[in-house]
């Protein structure tokens, strides 16, 4: 088959390997790009083999918290324009206070009374469309809440109190007494989930096909060893994997020397009982959607009759 030039590009933006060994590896999965993605891996010419997809779509992502409770809304439009609109800020903030009654389900919150207005949230926003001309939507919701502890957040690029581009709850379980100190706990982790990423709080946690496929990237990068040498291989890679992906086993970015697990003992003390992480939610905005990529430069040429 013929592999295009643009998806040649779009698998070396993915894994930063060679123009040919990405023409190479699409060739033998017949464009197929995750699997192209595996086979460099297996290759060894994949440099990032967790590089986050571009993010393209517009619009906010909104955080509310309330003690042992947290709700993080996206809602997207098309430009950035409308997105430091003080309206849709507007929007985006009211959205997200009814959040956490909607308990992550996007149905019941599009349903729920928009507040001031006699309208639900999904009438409202349709409003909002037609006044300011722009598409736009309440893409995804999630809520988290401890009996015991607290919810933390961070959002990252701020442009005003709750509501960024990147948005983080994390959820504390602790009987500890000292409120203040597990609420700095809370945004500090919640600021490490915003700079790592993890796929899930442990190995436990990580979506089976992902372990399969790392097992499997792993299995034949050592083929024709002994079954105990690379059960031995395959499990010190899967070690690995969680110190990069895992948040319980990742280093803390405000102390590389310690991973997430040790902070959380060494913080029993200050907070006066044990800590432990029992969620997360990390928001980025437009993760995921693909975006058309305009031709500004022919657009303005078509414009003026080029």
């Amino acid at each position: 088959m013929t592999i295009s030039a643009s998806l040649v590009k779009e698998l070396r933006d993915k894994t930063g390997a060679g123009m040919m060994d990405c023409k190479s590896a699409l060739t033998e999965v017949k464009g197929d790009i995750e699997a192209a993605v595996d086979w460099l891996r297996k290759k060894g010419l994949s440099k990032a083999a967790k590089k986050a997809g571009r993010i393209a779509a517009e619009g906010l992502i909104g955080i509310t918290t309330s003690g042992k409770s947290g709700a993080v809304v996206e809602v997207n439009s098309e430009t950035d324009f409308v997105a430091r609109n003080e309206q849709f800020q507007d929007m985006v903030t009211k959205i997200a206070s009814l959040a956490t009654k909607a308990n992550g389900d996007l149905a019941k919150l599009l349903a729920a009374t928009f507040p001031g207005k006699k309208v639900s949230v999904g009438e409202y926003v349709q409003e909002m469309i037609a006044t300011i001309g722009e598409n736009m939507s309440v893409r995804r919701t999630a809520t988290l809440e401890v009996p015991k502890g607290v919810v933390g957040s961070y959002v990252h690029g701020q442009v005003v109190p709750g509501l960024g581009k990147i948005g983080v709850l994390v959820a504390l379980s602790s009987d500890g007494k000292n409120a203040d100190e597990l609420a700095a706990l809370a945004r500090q982790i919640a600021m490490h989930i915003a700079a790592t990423n993890p796929v899930a709080l442990d190995l436990a946690g990580v979506p089976p096909e992902t372990l399969e496929r790392e097992k499997a990237i792993l299995a034949d990068k050592n083929k024709g060893k002994p079954p105990q040498v690379l059960e031995k291989i395959v499990a010190s890679g899967l070690k690995s994997y969680a110190k990069d992906n895992c948040l319980l086993d990742q280093s803390y970015i405000h102390d590389p020397s310690k991973t997430v697990t040790q902070v959380l003992k060494e913080a029993e003390g200050k907070v006066g009982a044990p800590v432990k992480i029992t969620g997360f939610a990390r928001y980025a905005l437009g993760e995921g959607i693909e975006k058309k990529e305009d031709d500004f430069a022919a657009e303005v040429a078509a414009a003026a009759g080029g």
